[in-house]
């Protein structure tokens, strides 16, 4: 008797348990579109598919969102225009190639403001206290999309095939970039000659030299095997790479109120477990360059080369406000103000 009862009071709880998720959301079926900048496995793809999971959980099955890696919709520009459109209600992006429809997002490509410790921390205070999401939120209205939050997918760092030790081994050097003009103004600074190209044609492009060399954190090096083609991998210690999980403004203006909140929430939320997701994975995929290639050579920067890199990339930032778009201005005041802001708040001392 004692055995039934307790197998009733757990059936019970069971029941009452499945009706406050079912509770979570009762309104009608949802189903949404995903495009992810980058391929199955990597960042970007892996955290909408948690996403996606999560939403359909919360909801008891009635939120429905399939991700798209990238390639299956078109390019790295062509998937933030389709979100713009609605064509698809989500785009998982970076701040450069999101940065042809909102120029406001460049202030994240300037170089050398972020602390080079505690980065997802340091975005995770900016998302949950700080002003210069709010005011980017504002740009990407204006242009038919909404922020969900900032992610960090690790440093950026430059490959090539000769080594790069100082700011004189950049001078000339046909280095492709995402598409940002910002982006371009900071490379050209330290004596580059950049070359914004799609993300699936670097590799061809490094192998017929078109290019000489390129950016991009470490997993998609990995990844898209960038390294099989180049002898370097050089960290200048100037750019973490952000992601920007996007929606269509149309879209998420006409969801219910719960669901807005709980899809920023899981954006917000995932921010200090992505990033330290992605470190463990960029420190993996480092290992697994140097054992499938032993001659390829990875180097950080010294305190001097990284003087005289910081001191051209300040040089860029006037350009901002220009290159930025309208209330470029308060944007950068607000970015500046949030980093610092999360610095005191974390004890940074850089």
């Amino acid at each position: 008797m004692k055995k039934f009862m307790m197998a009733s009071v757990t059936l019970w709880a069971i029941f009452l348990f499945g009706t406050a998720i079912a509770a979570n959301y009762t309104g009608p079926p949802i189903t949404a579109k995903l495009a992810s900048e980058e391929i199955d496995g990597d960042f970007m793809t892996v955290w909408a598919n948690k996403f996606a999971d999560h939403m359909k959980e919360w909801s008891d099955g009635k939120i429905t969102i399939e991700v798209y890696p990238y390639g299956t919709l078109g390019t790295t520009g062509d998937i933030n225009e389709l979100a713009q459109m609605g064509v698809v209600e989500f785009v998982f992006s970076d701040h450069a190639w999101i940065s042809s429809f909102v120029p406001q997002a460049q202030a994240l490509a300037l170089n050398y403001i972020f602390p080079t410790e505690k980065v997802p921390q340091v975005l995770d205070w900016m998302a949950k206290n700080g002003d210069f999401l709010p005011l980017l939120e504002k740009a990407f209205r204006d242009n038919d999309l909404v922020p969900l939050s900032i992610m960090f997918e690790g440093w950026q760092w430059v490959t090539s095939k000769k080594p790069i030790k100082s700011l004189s081994d950049l001078e000339g050097v046909k280095l492709r970039l995402m598409s940002s003009k910002l982006l371009v103004e900071d490379y050209k600074a330290y004596g580059a000659s950049p070359t914004p190209m799609s993300y699936g044609e670097v590799y061809s492009g490094l192998q017929m030299g078109l290019i000489d060399a390129q950016v991009n954190p470490l997993f998609a090096i990995y990844s898209m095997k960038f390294y099989e083609v180049q002898d370097y991998v050089t960290q200048l210690k100037s750019e973490p790479f952000i992601g920007i999980p996007t929606v269509n403004q149309k879209f998420y203006d006409g969801l219910p109120k719960e669901v807005q909140d709980e899809m920023r929430n899981f954006w917000t939320n995932a921010i200090i477990p992505a990033g330290e997701w992605i470190t463990e994975r960029n420190q993996s995929d480092m290992e697994k360059m140097k054992k499938a290639k032993p001659s390829l050579t990875f180097h950080v920067l010294e305190d001097k080369a990284i003087d005289e890199f910081k001191a051209k990339a300040e040089t860029v930032y006037s350009l901002y406000p220009e290159i930025g778009g309208e209330g470029a201005d308060k944007v950068l005041d607000a970015l500046l103000s949030d980093i610092a802001e999360a610095k005191k708040a974390l004890n940074i001392q850089e």
